[in-house]
C-alpha cells in the first residue's frame, strides 16, 4: 500500500475544525500531519498527536508536507495559495477561491506554472440532495428543465460576532454559500449566458450581506439561487421544473449538522438524508402522480479521496482548475450585476 500523503491544514476555525480536519483524518492514505493554528491547544483536544505550528509558511517550507490545506479567512486565500504554489506544494483551497476573479486569475497563473495540483473545496458536489438531483436529471425523470430553485436559508436574526460577518474583504453571504449554489449549478447545466442579481443587508446592525437572489439566464432555462439569513424552519432547498413533472426537497443534507456535532464521518448511515425529495410525475393525460426519488447517500471525504488519486496518479482532481474559474467568473458576475443593477453578460 502506497504511504500516506501528509497534509498541512492551515487554520483551525470553523472551516478547519469542523470539515478539512475530520474528513482528512477520515480519508484512507491521508496523514494529518501539521495544522497551522495559535491555539495549540485547542488542536490538541482534537488531534493530540498533531504537530502544530504558528505559521504557513513554515509549513510550505517543509519538505516532509505533501499536500497543503488553506481553510484560512477568505481573504487569505489567494495569497497563500499562491505561496504555497511556489513551495511546490500540492494545494486544496476552500471556497470561495479567492475574493474575486482577477486574484483567482493570478492563482490560476501560479498553478499552471507549478509542479503542485490546486484544487478547490467545492464539498457539497456530495451532498446526498444533490446527487439525487443529478440522477434525476441523468435519468430524463423530469423531461427539459425550465425552472430551478436552489435555496440555503438559515434563521440568524442576531448577527454574531465572526470575520465572515464584519466589514472587509471575502467578508458576507455570497461569498459564503454563493459558492457551493453556483458550483452546482455549473455541474448540471454548465455556464449561463448571464446573471441577473440582487445582493442585500437586511438584519439591523449587520456590516456585509446576508440575503441574495441571484438567477442564472440561459437560453430557455432559470436557475434562481437564493439565501437568506431570516428565514425559519427547515425551508426549501431545490424545486425543479420540467416538461415530464418536478421535484421537491425540503432540509438541508446532513453531513454538515452531523459534523458539527463531531461525528466521525464514515460509517452504514453516513450521508442517509433522513427528509428525501418528492418527485411528481405529469402522465399523458394530464394527472399527476408520485413516484420513487433517488435517495444516494452524500459522503464529503469523496472530495479528499480524489484529491489523494489525482495526487498519486496524476489524473484530474475532483474540482478542475477550470471548473473553479467558471465559479469565480459567475461570483464576479453577480457582484457587477449586483452594484449595477443590470444584467451581467458572461
Amino acid at each position: 500500500m502506497a504511504e500516506a500523503l501528509r497534509v498541512a491544514l492551515v487554520g483551525y476555525g470553523l472551516a478547519g475544525r469542523v470539515f478539512h480536519a475530520p474528513l482528512i483524518a477520515a480519508t484512507p492514505r491521508l496523514w494529518l500531519h501539521t495544522v497551522v493554528s495559535s491555539d495549540a491547544d485547542k488542536v490538541h483536544a482534537d488531534y493530540p498527536d498533531v504537530r502544530v505550528i504558528a505559521t504557513p509558511q513554515a509549513a510550505f517550507d517543509d519538505p516532509d508536507i505533501d499536500l497543503v490545506v488553506i481553510a484560512s479567512p477568505n481573504a487569505t486565500h489567494a495569497p497563500l495559495a499562491i505561496a504555497a504554489l511556489r513551495a511546490g506544494r500540492h494545494v486544496v483551497v476552500d471556497k470561495p477561491f479567492a475574493i474575486d476573479l482577477d486574484e483567482a486569475s493570478a492563482v490560476a497563473e501560479v498553478a499552471r506554472a507549478s509542479t503542485g495540483l490546486l484544487t478547490v473545496f467545492h464539498n457539497r458536489r456530495w451532498d446526498a440532495d444533490f446527487l439525487a438531483l443529478r440522477a434525476l436529471l441523468a435519468d430524463d425523470e423530469i423531461g427539459d428543465i425550465a425552472e430551478v430553485h436552489s435555496h440555503f436559508d438559515r434563521f440568524r436574526p442576531v448577527v454574531p460576532d465572526r470575520w465572515r460577518e464584519r466589514s472587509g474583504p471575502g467578508a458576507g453571504l455570497w461569498l459564503d454559500l454563493g459558492p457551493h449554489l453556483v458550483d452546482q449549478a455549473l455541474q448540471l447545466f454548465g455556464l449561463p449566458e448571464a446573471v441577473q442579481a440582487d445582493i442585500a443587508i437586511q438584519r439591523a446592525g449587520a456590516e456585509v450581506d446576508d440575503w441574495f437572489h441571484v438567477v442564472l439566464r440561459y437560453p430557455r432555462l432559470r436557475v434562481v439561487l437564493h439565501a437568506g439569513a431570516m428565514v425559519p424552519g427547515a425551508g426549501l432547498r431545490f424545486s425543479v421544473h420540467g416538461t415530464r413533472g418536478s421535484w421537491f426537497k425540503h432540509g438541508l443534507d446532513p453531513q454538515e449538522a452531523a459534523l458539527r456535532d463531531g461525528a466521525v464521518p464514515g460509517g452504514d448511515d453516513w450521508g442517509v438524508d433522513p427528509a428525501p425529495g418528492r418527485l411528481l410525475r405529469v402522465q399523458g393525460d394530464g394527472t399527476i402522480v408520485e413516484g420513487p426519488s433517488p435517495a444516494p447517500a452524500g459522503d464529503y471525504r469523496a472530495f479528499y479521496a480524489g484529491v489523494r488519486d489525482a495526487i498519486r496518479s496524476s489524473i484530474a482532481p475532483p474540482v478542475t482548475l477550470a471548473e473553479a474559474l467558471d465559479v469565480m467568473r459567475v461570483l464576479q458576475a453577480a457582484i457587477d450585476s449586483a452594484a449595477s443593477g443590470r444584467i451581467a453578460i458572461l
